[in-house]
């Protein structure tokens, strides 16, 4: 992509109304642009890197078994009736008429329907067990919207659902999608701590919260030192055999601020290992048993009669990763992107736009990387050198590739690690090639 010709309104000064470092950040680079309170479009920078982080969500839900849908935004309040949730769940849901006046709500979450789904669809034990997902833009109607995406009112989220005969089974599931998540957050590059967490109004007494340490985190969090920098169980795992994983990292305490026990913490901790500090949650964990599929009656025919199925649900912010990524990964310069999500890979930065030599150089790189399959931005305004480097380490673009005329006359072009800050001078078909490697 040329810049000249990509949609990039970046801001030179920090928004006002920005208090935090990823919101202040996404408003500076063009990525995201306030509509109403706790709502934002989505410009070109922010919707790729958006993209980038929902594919990784989506290859790592497959990899652990579970199956892609689309569920509708508006529901039918009659469903969350059956549930007992419709009164229950408090003013942050959107009640709304139809012409025909009925009532439905924009969906805060999905537990209702796809047991609608599963009720109507599953008739035998031998279909479980089942887990559903989808990634759809959701809607809470926050008391006092804050911190940009990071509690907005419409967000992106990637929720699933499990299906199984019994308690022991649940449990299975339950570990797949532990699993699934240390890994999606370790593509991330985030190192993210599963904590025990209150279960709030989805119900149920078994609960993870995954939280990564931020000084902007939204409350006090409490952990052994050894669970931040536990490596990812990776893709090499047997997925029916989770159980070790699990215990190896609930076995050592962990804890959002609600579930707290501060003498229990100081017992088991070591002092010198005890981790005190604010985190960002960006998933969520369930095992709720048969809170929903009781009361609605989701039930399959097993080899003795009917069996009420055990549900769990697993929800992840995929919006809010963006905000949560840029808290843990920035400097003073701007964002710091992991290159799994980054919204380009290399930048190319023509010194001297206009100059016959930089202009043929630039061209030949940026058909070349784009040849090699990397997201190129080119930089080709006649913007001064200083501006330029400014706005790509502002959007944290990981590698630059730098041609002016100096270098060019000798055969050298620059290349710049935005994470690192390294320089290197190369030749220019040695540059070529290490960046359609990286």
């Amino acid at each position: 992509m040329r810049l000249s010709r990509f949609f990039l309104p970046l801001l030179k000064e920090n928004p006002a109304e920005a208090q935090i470092v990823s919101h202040r950040l996404m408003l500076r680079t063009g990525m995201i642009r306030q509509e109403a309170a706790g709502i934002y479009a989505w410009l070109p920078l922010g919707f790729k890197v958006l993209k980038k982080i929902e594919k990784i969500v989506e290859e790592e839900m497959a990899r652990a078994g579970s199956i892609q849908l689309l569920m509708p935004t508006l529901q039918l309040a009659d469903l969350w009736r059956e549930s007992g949730r419709y009164e229950d769940y408090g003013q942050e849901m959107l009640r709304i008429k139809d012409r025909h006046e009925r009532e439905m709500l924009y969906g805060p979450t999905n537990e209702e329907m796809i047991t609608e789904i599963f009720r109507g669809t599953v008739r035998s034990y031998k279909d479980l067990p089942l887990n559903l997902f989808h990634i759809q833009w959701k809607f809470r109607d926050e008391q006092r919207p804050r911190f940009g995406v990071m509690r907005g009112r419409e967000f992106l989220m990637k929720d699933a659902y499990s299906f199984d005969v019994d308690e022991a089974a649940a449990r299975k599931s339950y570990n797949r999608m532990f699993t699934a998540y240390l890994n999606i957050f370790s593509r991330l590059g985030l190192k993210a701590v599963p904590m025990r967490a209150d279960t709030g109004p989805i119900g149920g007494d078994l609960s993870h919260e995954f939280i990564i340490l931020a000084d902007t985190g939204e409350s006090a969090v409490f952990c052994h030192e050894d669970l931040i920098n536990m490596p990812a169980p990776g893709n090499d795992v047997d997925w029916d055999n989770l159980e070790h994983i699990f215990e190896g990292r609930t076995a050592l305490y962990a804890a959002t601020e609600e579930m707290h026990d501060d003498a229990r913490f100081k017992a088991e901790v070591p002092e010198d290992k005890q981790v005190s500090a604010r985190g960002i949650e960006v998933g969520h964990i369930f095992y709720f048993g048969e809170k929903y599929s009781k009361p609605m009656k989701a039930v399959v025919n097993g080899p003795d009669g009917e069996i009420t199925v055990h549900m769990g649900s697993y929800g992840v912010g995929v919006s809010r990763l963006l905000g949560a990524i840029i808290e843990a990964s920035h400097d003073e310069a701007g964002i710091i992107w992991p290159e799994s999500v980054a919204p380009f890979d290399v930048a190319i930065i023509n010194l001297r736009q206009g100059d016959e030599a930089c202009d043929a150089a630039c061209e030949k790189a940026y058909k070349a990387l784009q040849s090699a399959g990397r997201d190129v931005l080119y930089h080709d305004t006649d913007e001064r050198a200083g501006a330029k480097f400014a706005a790509m380490d502002l959007i944290g673009v990981p590698w630059q590739l730098i041609i002016g005329p100096k270098g060019l006359a000798d055969g050298q072009v620059e290349l710049k690690n935005r994470a690192t800050g390294e320089r290197l001078t190369v030749p220019f078909e040695d540059g070529l090639a290490q960046l359609s490697k990286a």
